[in-house]
C-alpha cells in the first residue's frame, strides 16, 4: 500500500475520531475490505479488541507471533480465547533458517549477553514474522495504549508505519487501565493469569519479570538492560 496523501489521511483520521472503537473497526473493514488484520499478544487490551472482533464475527483475521519462548500462561490464555469464541487465531513462527544458525552461534540465551544479541533475537522471533503477517495488508490494528510508556503517550490513534507500509490503528490508545479491566470483567473475557502476579506487560518468558510497586508498566521487559527506550522493533518509532 502506498502512503496515503495528507488530505486522505486527515479525512480518515477525522472519520475514525468520531467513532467508538467497535464502530471504527467496522468502518475500516468497509474502507479496506480484506486488508485489515489485528495482532494479539494476549495482553488485556488485545483481549478486549479480540472480543470486539470475535463476538461480532467480523471478517478480520486475528494473528499472534509465537516466538517459541512464551510463558505457559500465555498459551493457556490463547487456548481459552479460542475456546470461548469458537474462532481461530493464526500463529506466525520464526524462520528456522534464521533462528537455527543464530542459536548455534550464540546459544539459547544470547539475548542476555548484549543489546545487539537481544535485538537480533527479537528481529528473528518477532519482527520478521510480523512482516510476513502484514504482507499485502492495508491496516494493522494494535492494542497499544498511551499509558504503556512515555513514548507511547505521544502516539496518534492512526499513523503510517513506513517500515511495514501499512496504516496502524490503535483503537484503545486513550483507554485507561481501569477501563480495560472493567470491560474485561463485564464480558468475562479470558486473560493471562500472570497479570494477577504483577506482570503488567508480558513478552517472552526469559525477557519478562513482574513489575515492582512504583515502576513503569514496561519495567519488567528486558529488565537487565539499562533504563531508557526498550522496544523489540515491532513498533520502531516509539
Amino acid at each position: 500500500m502506498d502512503q496515503p496523501k495528507e488530505t486522505a489521511f486527515s479525512d480518515l483520521t477525522y472519520s475514525l475520531s468520531r467513532l467508538i472503537p467497535q464502530d471504527a473497526i467496522v468502518f475500516l473493514l468497509k474502507r479496506f475490505p480484506g486488508q485489515v488484520v489485528f495482532s494479539s499478544s494476549f495482553s488485556q487490551e488485545d483481549q478486549v479488541i479480540t472480543h470486539f472482533i470475535f463476538s461480532e464475527r467480523l471478517p478480520l483475521p486475528v494473528f499472534t507471533l509465537d516466538t517459541g519462548r512464551l510463558f505457559g500462561e500465555t498459551y493457556s490464555a490463547w487456548a481459552a480465547t479460542q475456546e470461548k469464541y469458537g474462532q481461530t487465531i493464526k500463529a506466525y513462527y520464526p524462520n528456522r533458517d534464521l533462528l537455527e544458525p543464530f542459536i548455534e552461534k550464540n546459544g539459547p540465551n544470547a539475548f542476555y549477553a548484549s543489546v545487539e544479541n537481544r535485538k537480533n533475537c527479537c528481529f528473528i522471533r518477532k519482527v520478521e514474522p510480523l512482516k510476513r503477517a502484514l504482507e499485502g495488508q492495508a491496516v494493522w490494528i494494535t492494542g497499544l495504549r498511551a499509558e504503556h510508556s512515555t513514548g507511547r503517550s505521544n502516539l496518534q490513534t492512526l499513523e503510517w508505519d513506513e517500515g511495514n507500509q501499512v496504516l496502524k490503528y490503535h483503537p484503545l490508545l486513550h483507554w485507561s487501565s481501569g477501563q480495560v479491566n472493567e470491560f474485561m470483567q463485564l464480558y468475562n473475557i479470558p486473560y493471562n493469569i500472570l497479570h494477577d502476579q504483577g506482570f503488567l506487560s508480558i513478552g517472552c518468558a526469559p525477557c519478562t519479570r513482574a513489575v515492582r510497586p512504583g515502576e513503569d508498566m514496561r519495567a519488567g521487559r528486558w529488565w537487565w538492560e539499562e533504563e531508557g527506550k526498550k522496544e523489540c522493533g515491532l513498533h520502531q518509532q516509539i
